[in-house]
Formats: structure tokens, sequence, C-alpha cells
């Protein structure tokens, strides 16, 4: 057919090319280009062919089957691929992602694309290697064990059910509460653990699980803040339990050698020693990897099974004389009566006291779910392992409950002496005088050794053989020890390797094929060893299951949670379950805390708040998608939909922000003036405003970059970049669509151009427009102006009015900022790469409004009443930690004839507006002429910009203004001199009064249409100059928004 070039082989290597349309094996892409019009040879083709590129010769391409690359295109496009699971395995562990080709690779014309690479037409991060090639050319590991849903779920979750309460402790229950009620407390039992099973089962089978088991799924659903306490509590319960187990395990064995008048030390210390051992020798087998503790869970497992068979065949041998004299008859209606009904016995004899002892054996349902990580398929596996293994469990209880109820009397002395002779009854107690035994001393003493309600080794001597009990509750606690041995390293491992807390990271490696967390193994092994030589868990225990029942609380409410939110990625598999079971079993499991021991469920509550604090406080910088995050839309679409439908009220307005900030981080003392009296207030929007032939060099992650940013720096507020032709264009645009509903801006801030004079006519026009277009849509505004160059860049970059420099109220020349000359670098996407990156803290340049203020004052010169924007403004400034130390001032434009009366009018109506304001001064003279200096100065700094028509002559001011239509005719300058003059001595005002402030507020003039846009932005800087402390020039849409009434 042809022969291609490949780049990766140069131009002298030939490649095989075989055509084949065969179906088999997953498409994959590639590492070698190939000539697409070799395809359109056949212009009858339909379908394109699987098309294999191989290095190799025939005979190696058909050896390797399966293993070589293959690229099936569409049919609209040769680089259009079908659909490929490499595509989405991007979040998969060990797993290389393949990327498609880019929008822009598919709009190239064909022309553009042939001849070029894969890589270079837009398939961004293609591998250039041969996945198999590397496989063949690299030693061959052994591939690591995985367990299938009977031997890595059924199998480990029976036997950690099976605990020592199955041997030592259900006869006990079954005396007590009878067999009814024991059946009770079972199936409620059951109810808990399989509606946690069912949730488990739809968590398990929304996606793939890898390995940390039950916290996976409860952090991937709920997030890290709910996750990582889980985790922390959930591998720290799982150590305890191993060390619980073992000490029951030491227990039996010290019980069995003081039978035979052996001891080691003492009572006490032989449990430490017993159980050190065990639980080093558990560990051990733990270290030789999961394949040699599966074979040992196994055994367990058989060992367990003849147990069970041993038990059931004692049940129907009849019973010996050495078994009557305990109480054990055989199968017996009247026996099976008589345990039918409670007989509560001592302080702890109680329906909740039994549910409480039988409820730890049901904590095993997880032991599955938390080597996740280690199984085949554990979409398939944790759902059907856990059920079979609750339904086989529960009928094992049920079934022993029963029999044991049915061939034991509750009480016997052991005695053989108290078999009754002949058919004399009279005075015998109990049931057994029916069948001939006299136990009525020992019942009546109650002291009783023997029977259902005395002894724990009922069912050992029920069975044929006691021996095979002792071996099953030697396997029942060394396999749940194991288990909870194996689990917790597992979860914990997950759980480091998260990094949501600190210190931890290095039990986060693993080792060998399986990965296995060595370092987590000892750590465990550590807490274990710790637990056991204190040799008193009882306090302990009850923790324990106020962990796991927290634990099964919250996978049953990241179920019910998923589900509730309607997110289109919850999508489990498995359907048997219910969004209102899961909420029952949460709310069951929760209540059950309490109902067993109290103050252990306020202490879980208590830990679990505690690392739940410290989680939300540092925000780890993970997005596992989870379902509080689709809770937070639906909640907040929901109530900007309901919010739309209610009517404004002045007493309800917040100043809603639109910044054109450009790149934020540029601009960081307007984000943050903003910032200051909008955060947890009202809306911020930061407008980012790019040029058109900007935006094809504009970097694809600056976005995100900036809002990265933004949520360092703690801001809170929307990032939104808008590409247009100009600033005007862009913040007409932004005007009208930003925002949501009544989630919309109100009011524009923006920075002051401070460069105005060496921008061009169409920029100085581009600016003054964007003012008029403000308030022509009603908008409120702002204009920051700051004198120190506190890296208010670009466009709106700091620049010290030149002509009022001499004043000696105004800085000095050499003492302005290094920033000045970003002046000259207009270009809005001028941004650093450093300052968009993910690097902490370093980018962050701190600004006067994040300092503390002090005691200075904040100057307001009310000027117009705007509806109150002015005062409103400095108020919120004043509800800031920062801020509420200063003093408001209010200056007023008044006459010295009524100076009081305005004065007191102005307090009164400040008082009414409750805003605390009580420094008023009036400025009486406001009118008054200004010094000649300065206003020569203003004169002389708009010169370059005046027609001086009049003083031209043969030339018409009709042929000056089409050559230069920006500039001040005189007739112009003429007819608002008195206006320019007034902005000159009303800054001799701010000058004198307001050298000392932390911030000066002036009412914004409004532009008059025929006003010139120059002699506009002369007016604003004249106002705003000669000052240290920030400026804000600030105007409402002349609609009130303070008021003193209460409706």
């Amino acid at each position: 057919m042809g022969q291609f070039t490949s780049k990766r082989g140069g131009l002298g290597t030939l490649h095989r090319v075989r055509f084949s349309t065969n179906e088999e094996g997953p498409p994959r892409y590639s590492p070698n280009h190939f000539d697409a019009s070799r395809q359109q040879q056949d212009g009858n083709l339909q379908i394109p062919p699987t098309i294999v590129v191989s290095d190799m010769d025939s005979s190696a391409l058909e050896r390797r089957g399966s293993r070589a690359e293959l690229r099936r295109s569409s049919l609209y496009s040769t680089l259009d691929l079908v659909p490929q699971l490499e595509h989405y395995a991007g979040t998969l562990p060990r797993k290389q992602a393949r990327s498609r080709p880019s929008l822009e690779a598919l709009r190239r014309a064909f022309e553009d694309v042939e001849g070029t690479s894969t890589t270079d037409s837009g398939v961004n991060s293609l591998p250039t290697t041969d996945n198999g090639n590397e496989e063949s050319q690299g030693p061959q590991e052994k591939a690591p064990t995985r367990f299938g849903w009977i031997i890595g779920v059924m199998v480990r979750c029976m036997l950690n059910i099976w605990g020592v309460i199955l041997f030592l402790r259900l006869s006990l229950i079954t005396s007590q509460a009878g067999i009814l009620l024991t059946w009770l407390i079972i199936l409620m039992s059951v109810i808990v653990t399989s509606v946690t099973a069912l949730s488990i089962s739809a968590i398990a089978t929304n996606g793939r699980v890898v390995s940390g088991g039950a916290y996976f799924m409860i952090s991937r659903s709920l997030g890290p803040e709910i996750g990582g306490p889980i985790g922390m509590v959930f591998s720290f319960a799982n150590a305890l339990a191993c060390a619980l187990n073992t000490v029951g395990f030491a227990e039996v064995v010290r019980d069995l050698m003081m039978e035979f008048n052996v001891y080691m030390v003492d009572e006490i210390n032989d449990v430490r020693i017993v159980g050190v051992i065990t639980v080093t020798v558990l560990l051990l087998i733990s270290l030789a990897g999961m394949e040699w503790e599966s074979k040992t869970q196994i055994l367990f497992f058989l060992v367990l099974l003849i147990s069970f068979s041993n038990y059931i065949v004692g049940t129907f041998i009849p019973p010996t004389t050495e078994k009557q004299a305990v109480g054990i008859f055989g199968y017996r209606s009247d026996i099976f009566v008589e345990n039918l009904t409670p007989d509560w016995r001592g302080p702890d004899g109680s329906f909740f006291q039994m549910f409480a002892i039988f409820f730890p054996s049901a904590i095993g349902i997880l032991s599955g779910a938390n080597i996740s990580g280690d199984l085949k398929d554990p979409a398939t596996a944790i759902p059907k392992g856990t059920l079979m293994a609750i339904f086989w469990t529960t009928i094992s209880y049920l079934v022993i409950s029963v029999t044991v109820g049915a061939c034991v009397v509750r009480d016997a002395s052991g005695n053989l002496t108290n078999i009754l002779t002949g058919n004399i009854t009279d005075g015998c107690v109990g049931l057994a005088c029916k069948m001939g035994w006299n136990f009525t001393e020992c019942i009546q003493s109650k002291n009783c050794t023997y029977g259902l309600a005395n002894s724990s080794k009922v069912l050992g001597q029920v069975s044929g053989l006691s021996y095979l009990i002792t071996a099953g509750v030697f396997a029942a606690s060394l396999s749940s020890a194991l288990g909870f041995l194996v689990s917790a390293p597992k979860v914990f491992q997950c759980l480091c390797r998260d990094k949501i807390y600190p210190y931890i990271g290095f039990f986060a490696k693993g080792y060998g094929k399986n990965d296995e967390p060595l370092r987590a193994y000892l750590l465990c092994y550590v807490i274990a060893v710790a637990f056991i030589l204190i040799a008193e868990l009882n306090t302990i225990a009850a923790l324990i299951s106020n962990f796991f029942l927290c634990s099964y609380s919250l996978i049953n409410f990241s179920c019910f949670h998923a589900s509730i939110t309607n997110s289109p990625g919850w999508r489990p598999s498995f359907h048997y379950y219910s969004k209102w079971t899961a909420l029952f079993g949460a709310v069951i499991s929760v209540v059950l805390m309490f109902l067993f021991t109290w103050w252990a469920a306020l202490i879980t509550f208590c830990v679990i708040f505690f690392l739940f604090g410290y989680v939300n406080y540092n925000k780890p910088k993970v997005n596992w998608g989870s379902s509080v995050q689709a809770g937070t839309y639906n909640m907040a679409l929901s109530y900007s939909v309901s919010l739309s439908g209610v009517e404004d009220h002045v007493k309800n307005f917040r100043p809603q922000c639109l910044v054109l900030t450009g790149p934020p981080n540029q601009r960081p003392a307007l984000v943050d003036f903003v910032g200051s009296f909008t955060k947890h207030i009202s809306l911020m929007v930061c407008g980012d405003i790019i040029m058109e032939q900007d935006r094809q060099t504009r970097p694809q992650d600056t976005t995100d970059g900036l809002v990265k940013w933004m949520n360092r720096r703690k801001v809170r507020s929307f990032y939104t970049p808008f590409t247009a032709d100009s600033l005007r264009a862009g913040a007409r645009h932004l005007l009208q669509a930003s925002g949501l509903g009544k989630l919309k801006p109100n009011t524009l801030v923006l920075g002051f151009k401070a460069n105005w004079r060496d921008s061009s006519p169409e920029s100085i026009e581009d600016y003054t427009n964007t003012i008029y277009d403000t308030f022509d849509s009603n908008y409120c505004l702002c204009i920051l102006r700051m004198m120190d160059g506190l890296d208010i860049t670009d466009q709106f970059d700091f620049e010290v009015n030149q002509g009022f420099e001499p004043d000696e109220s105004v800085e000095n020349d050499n003492q302005q900022s290094p920033e000045r000359e970003s002046d000259l670098t207009p270009s809005p996407l001028a941004v650093r790469a450093d300052d968009i990156s993910d690097k902490g803290d370093s980018d962050q340049i701190k600004t006067v409004f994040q300092n503390d203020q002090g005691k200075k004052t904040i100057d307001v010169y009310w000027i117009a009443d705007d509806g109150g924007l002015t005062l409103l403004v400095p108020y919120l400034l004043t509800r800031r930690k920062r801020w509420h130390r200063s003093k408001v001032r209010v200056f007023i434009v008044g006459d010295e004839q009524n100076m009081e009366e305005g004065r007191n009018e102005m307090i009164a109506l400040l008082k009414r507006f409750r805003l605390d304001f009580n420094d008023v001064i009036v400025m009486t003279d406001s009118e008054r002429r200004p010094l000649a200096k300065n206003l020569s100065r203003f004169v002389d700094s708009v010169a370059p910009f005046r027609l001086y028509d009049e003083q031209q002559e043969g030339v018409s001011v009709q042929e000056l203004r089409q050559s230069t239509p920006w500039k001040i005719s005189d007739k112009e300058f003429e007819a608002f001199k008195l206006k320019s003059e007034r902005k000159v001595r009303l800054n001799e005002i701010i000058r004198k009064n307001s050298q000392h402030a932390s911030l000066v507020l002036v009412s914004l003039p409004v532009p008059h249409s025929d006003c010139p846009s120059v002699l506009y932005m002369a007016w604003l800087d004249t106002l705003t100059c000669g000052l240290h402390c920030p400026v804000v020039l600030i105007r409402g849409n002349q609609q009130n928004v303070l008021t003193y009434y209460c409706q």
C-alpha cells in the first residue's frame, strides 16, 4: 500500500502498514504519523479502516497482537477520532492519558494538516513512546496480586463479622433477650449494615474506586472536609479493633493455660505477652504481602466452617450425662418455648445493652471495601461480596441463636449429683426438673455456673468436639485482628497521599508490586501494641463502635447527598438503593451512637469536628467533584432564581461592583479597595478586557492562574475576561451582560487613567466614553487614584500631576514610585508568568488597603447629593477590622452666614441614617477664586490640548476641528472656565485638610454632553492630585441607597 516516514525513525526509516477491519482490542493512538491523503485513494471508501503502524516486521507484529497501537478515525475526518477509552483515563492511577485533537486542529484546512505530525497538528500531550515496546524491552515484572469478589470481599467480610461475639456472647444474649428479641437484635443490626452496604455499593459503582476503602468513598463524595476526619478516625479505629481482637485471642489462650495450671507471670501480664507475640506474628504475615495474608485468611475461614459444622452436628448428638449436668438436653420443644421470651438479669439486663453487646460484630462489612485497591474489579466485587457476606452471616447468627435456645436451659449447676431419682419433683424449681435434674439450689442462690445464662462456653459444650470450637474462637479473633491490621494501613496510606493533614506524608510510600504501605503497617503495629499493653480496653471498645457507626452514618449520608443533589455525574451502575433508605441509615447510625454510649458519641463528634475545622481552615488544594460542590451549585441556583422574584428595596441596597482590573494581579490596590467593602457583603466581579489583537497570545491557563491568585489573596470575587476591540466596547458589554438575575453589578469601579497626557486621543475618548456609558446604564461609578504608585499599572497606573509639583503641599518628584515606568506599557496582557503561577504568596504584593489604618481619618467630600453612595462606602469600610478605628469626617459646601445651621442639619441627617458620623465640616470658602499659581498651572497643563483657534488667522474652526477633533476650542475653554476654577479650588481645600487622611472620597462631577473629553480628564486629574493617600471619585446614580424609614 505504501510507505510512511516517521519523525521518530528519521527519513530513512520505513514502516510497514497494515490495513485491517478487525475490531479486537481497544483502539489507541499510534505514536507514528501517517499520510492522511493515502486514505483517500479509494473514492468509494465510506468507513475508514483501522491503521496499524509498527516499526517491526509482519511476523513480530502478529506476535504482538493486541499490543500494537491502533488509531481509528471517525467518518468526518482522519483527525477526528472515534470514542476511545484512553481519552477518559486521565484520573486512573498509573495510567497515561491520551488527548484528543484540539478544536483548532479540527478546524484547520486539510492542506495545513497534510504532511505534518499528529502532535504538530494539534493533538496535545500525545505520548511519543510505544508502551508495548517498553514492556517488551524492560524486564517482565510480576503482576500485582488482585482478588475477586469471593476471596477479596465476601470471605474477608464474613471473617470480620464472625468475631468472638459469635462464640462467646451470642449464647448470653439469647439467654437474656430470648430467641425472639435476639432475632430482632440481629435483624435490626442487619438492617443498618444492609442499608450501609447498599450505599457502599452505589458509591463503589459510581466510577472507579482505588485504594482507601471507606475513606476514599466518603472523601470523594463529600469532599476533603468530611473525608479527612473520617479517614483519620477510621484508620485509628481499625488499629484499635486489631488490638481488641488480639486481646480477645490472648484472653482465651490465658484461660486455656489456667485450665492446665500454666502461668507465665500473672493473669494480666500473660495477656500482654501473648497479645504482643500474636500481633507481631500477624504483622509478619501482613509484611509478607497480600498473597500470604489472603492464604492465611482462607485457612481461618476453613477452620471456622469446620467449627460451625462441628457445632451443628453436636446439637443432634444425644446428650450424655455430663452434658445434661451443664444444662444441655438436645432439641426439646419445652426448652425452645421457655427460651423464646426474655429473662433480664443483672444491671446490664436490657434490650439496648444486649444490642450494644451484639452490634460490634457488624463492623466488619467494610473489610472488603478497605482493600479496594487490591481487587480486580471493585465496582463488582464490593456490592456482590459485601451483600453476600451479610446474607450468610445473618443466616449463621439466626441459626445458632435458635438452635442453642432449643437445646440448653438457662441455669445448670454442672454437678452430676443433682440428678433426680425416681419421679419425685416436689420442691424442684426450673425446667430441668422435667428432664430429671434438680438445679434448685443454684437457681435460688443465683450461683449457677453453667447453662445458657451463665457460661460463655455453651457452644463448645454443645458441639461434638469442644476443641474445634476453641479453634473457631482462635480463627475468628485472629482473622478479625489480621483484617483490621491490613485495613488500617491501606486507608491511612490513601489519606497520607491526599496531603490533607501535615506531617503524615512519610507513611504514604508504598513498596513492591502491590504498593504495600510498610511504614503504615509499622505505625498500626505500634498503636496496637500500645493498647494491648494497657490490657483494659472496655472503654476503648465503646469508642471503636462509635467510630465505625460514625463512618456508617457518613457513608449513608454520602449516598443520600449525592442522590439528592441530582448531579449528572452521579450515575452508579448499582441501582438497588434508595436515597431515603440511605438517609434512614445515616440517621439511625447517629441514634445508635447515643443509645449505646452517649459519652463516647460526644467524644467521637468532638474529634470529628476538630479535624473538620482544621481541614476547613486550611482548605487543601484538591478537587474531587464532591456532592458538596453539586449541592452548593443547586443551592446557589435555587436562591438566585428565587431572588429574581424579590423587588429591590433601599434597605437591602448593596454596592455590587464590576471592577475593571484587567489582570487582577497587576492592580492589587484596586482589587483590595473594592474587596474591603464588598467581602461577605455584596457582589464583586473583576472584569478583564482583552484586546482582540492580544487574544491569540494569551496563555490558556491565564484565567485559572488569576483565579488562584485571588483565592490566595482571600478576595471573594468573580473573574470575567472579555475580548473586545476597545476598552469602551468591552466595558459596555460587561455592563450589560455581567451578573445573574439580582446578582448583577450596579456600580462600576475603575482606576484613574494617570497617563492620559501621554495617551492617544482615541484612548482618552475611550476612557471618558466608558464613564458616559456607565451613567447611561444607570450605574454608580467609582474611580480610584493611588498617588503613591501601589502597583496600579498599565492604563490606570499612577502618575503625579506635574503642574502641582512645586507646591510645598504636593509630593516631590523624587518620591515617585519606581512603578511609574510601567505607565508606558499599556497592554493589559503583560502578565508575568510568575504572577499567575501557583507558587504560594511570593507574588502577593501588599497594598495600603491591607494595613491597619489606625486612628486616621476617612474624609468624605459630599459635594453633590447622589443618593447616599458617597456615605455608604466609607460606612462599609469602617465595619472592617482594619478600618474600624478610623474616624469619618464629612465635608459639605456652605456659606458663613448659615454655617452652623447647615452643620446641624447634616448631623441630624446622618443620625437619622444611623451612620455614627459626627464630625461635619462646612466649607465656606469653596467658591473663592483659586490661587493664581495653581490656576496658571492648570491652564498650562491643558495647553497642549487646546486649539487656540481665535489666535490663528485665516484658519476656520471647522478646519482645525477636522484635523484635531479632540482638542479644546477657545470658546469651550471659556464656557467651562468657572467650572475649571472650582475644581482647582476644591483641590486646594482637599490638600489643605486631608494631607494626613487614610482615604479621601470626593463626589465625582457628572460630565456634560458638550464637555471635551480632554478637559474632563483634566478636571479629574486636578481634583485628585497632590495627596499622599488614595483618592476615590465616587458618584451614585441619583437613586436613594440610604433611608431613615423602617419600611
